[in-house]
């Protein structure tokens, strides 16, 4: 792989990422904001950076510091970026053979990474970006572990190639709960299904996007039952990839149609009405995004283009 050759990033102290524990344990959880907010339209702070040629991006977190970190579809790795700067540097290595598809931060300093085909989840230090745990979800054909959001004491992981939910434990201890989707959930095979997720506005359940034939579902997450969330305003959110919630407002990146589409729930998350749609000239293929201040920072996954060491992959911001 060939890297760029931005400058390290400072690296945010234990002090400051712990500073900011509490803020950011109400985003994991409800969604919303972060401690330091990005600039108002026309400030300073780059709205594009570059990721490594080859990295191969997919997944995006940031927590509540303006450290963006992004993973790699090539090896695993992890990359942090500086949004204030765009100056970044891999954080973590990752190895052959491995993933990084979602990913989030939690309150704690903690990197959870959802790792595609190989069924794993694993725990990634993000102060040092040493691996300390790996959790074996799933076999190692068949599954491909996509996407991960906080919601009580758990990472939920998605399966877009399974009707299940995995709860990791937050933290190395614990047992992982498989959680199969019933209810109105119908498993189309061969194609990618379960995709983002993320938690219902009252903080009680999931909301998980079905990529094909793009529907989102509201989750019990106690016993796994699916039901179809109702759209007004558009038939679909087809290509659905990742999700944001602020409040009672969705954001679905729908990635093939390069667009983001915004939504308004209903106060039980039964329905969601179509407000309007994001779309960029920069956009290509983007995959996931994640919430900064007034901000959505966007990965270009760039499905459509050749997938190569030499590729040359960006992410961007745009305004809510």
């Amino acid at each position: 792989m060939t890297r760029n050759h931005l400058r390290p990033a400072t690296r945010p102290s234990r002090r400051a990422l712990l500073g900011g524990a509490a803020v950011a344990a109400l985003a994991a959880t409800t969604g919303t904001g972060a401690a330091e907010a990005a600039p108002a339209r026309g400030g300073t702070w780059p709205t594009q950076f570059p990721l490594p040629d080859g990295w191969l991006p997919e997944g995006i977190t940031i927590g509540a510091r303006p450290y963006a970190y992004l993973g790699s579809r090539a090896n695993g790795a992890v990359y942090r970026t500086d949004l204030r700067t765009g100056e970044g540097r891999v954080l973590h290595e990752g190895g052959t053979g491995l993933a990084a598809i979602g990913l989030k931060l939690d309150r704690d300093g903690l990197l959870y990474v959802a790792g595609g085909g190989g069924g794993t989840a694993r725990i990634v230090d993000a102060r040092t970006g040493r691996l300390l745990h790996t959790h074996q979800l799933t076999g190692a054909t068949d599954h491909f572990v996509n996407d991960v959001f906080f919601l009580g004491d758990r990472a939920w992981f998605t399966d877009s190639r399974d009707a299940v939910l995995y709860g990791v434990p937050r933290g190395r201890r614990g047992a992982v709960r498989a959680l199969p989707l019933t209810g109105d959930w119908e498993q189309t095979p061969d194609v990618n299904n379960a995709n983002g997720i993320v938690s219902t506005p009252d903080g009680h359940d999931l909301i998980v996007v079905r990529s094909t034939p793009g529907e989102l579902y509201r989750v019990d997450r106690r016993t796994g039952r699916a039901t179809r969330i109702r759209l007004v305003g558009a038939a679909d959110v087809v290509n659905g990839d990742g999700l944001v919630r602020v409040g009672r407002t969705l954001y679905v990146v729908q990635n093939r149609l390069n667009l983001v589409s915004v939504w308004h729930l209903d106060a039980r998350a039964g329905t969601a009405t179509l407000r309007r749609t994001i779309t960029d000239p920069r956009f290509d293929v983007p995959a996931t995004a994640a919430r900064f201040g007034d901000r959505l920072y966007l990965v270009n996954a760039r499905f459509t283009s050749p997938q190569t060491p030499e590729t040359t992959f960006t992410a961007v911001a745009v305004d809510r």
